[in-house]
């Protein structure tokens, strides 16, 4: 079944100096009998070449399959023009990254603030998200922006977006929120996360909708709250197979 934990639900754990990426890749493997890597790129030291071949080795030696990777401090719109030049760069690398590692998703957001996009801001980012989906379709994967916060929240920019890029290497990862505007975004998704507040509230009814829309991606399950991760983690990622299996 093609299920994934975000990394960043061990962000507590990382904090404290208990886990690593390499931790993070065994427990998906042995710790929840996954087949699948969903990486934040907080978990990375480093974009540099060798490092990157350490964990490809890492991926290939556990039989995972990089679903996505999720990068902050990459995303396209800042005032402060030396820190989007900054920030262009962290996304070429990831880009970079995401090739190497075989990955299959990567997330890359819009930025912004408020909730709404200027016309200026609106085409800088569909022309970024153009380039960037293009260089993701020349290496078999897909980007595009999450919605979760900025003018990203509003289902409406975000299809929007989606529309203008009009892009076979453009998606976006869907965060359920349980309510008209997923069903909005549906059409676009690439990956998805699924918090502890929709395990308990609205899963089935999420990922049935998902479903009906034609998804075929992989579930991605994301816990958020800094403490008791690996437990609970693995009451989200049970609650998620019972719903995809039928239970």
């Amino acid at each position: 079944m093609n299920i994934s934990i975000a990394s960043y639900a061990f962000h507590g754990l990382l904090q404290r100096g208990m886990i690593d990426l390499f931790g993070y890749l065994e427990a998906c493997r042995y710790r929840y009998q996954l087949h699948t890597a969903d990486i934040w790129n907080g978990m990375f030291v480093s974009t540099d070449d060798d490092y990157l071949a350490k964990v490809k080795e890492a991926l290939r030696l556990r039989e995972l399959e990089l679903v996505n990777l999720c990068v902050d401090g990459a995303h396209i719109l800042e005032d402060d023009l030396n820190l989007r030049e900054q920030n262009y760069l962290n996304a070429l690398a990831y880009l970079h990254a995401a090739g190497v590692l075989g990955a299959k998703t990567i997330r890359i957001d819009a930025g912004g603030q408020g909730d709404t996009f200027t016309n200026e801001q609106f085409d800088l980012v569909v022309r970024r998200y153009r380039e960037f989906a293009q260089r993701a379709y020349d290496n078999g994967y897909k980007v595009g922006p999450e919605n979760h916060w900025g003018p990203e929240v509003v289902p409406e920019n975000m299809k929007r977006i989606c529309e203008a890029v009009d892009h076979p290497g453009f998606g976006m990862l869907l965060h359920f929120r349980g309510n008209a505007g997923d069903r909005l975004m549906a059409p676009w998704a690439m990956h998805t996360h699924i918090s502890w507040d929709i395990a308990e509230k609205s899963l089935e009814s999420s990922l049935t909708m998902l479903r009906d829309a034609g998804y075929t991606g992989c579930w991605g399950v994301e816990h958020h709250s800094g403490e008791q991760e690996y437990t609970r983690t693995a009451i989200q990622l049970e609650r998620v197979r019972a719903v995809l299996e039928g239970r």
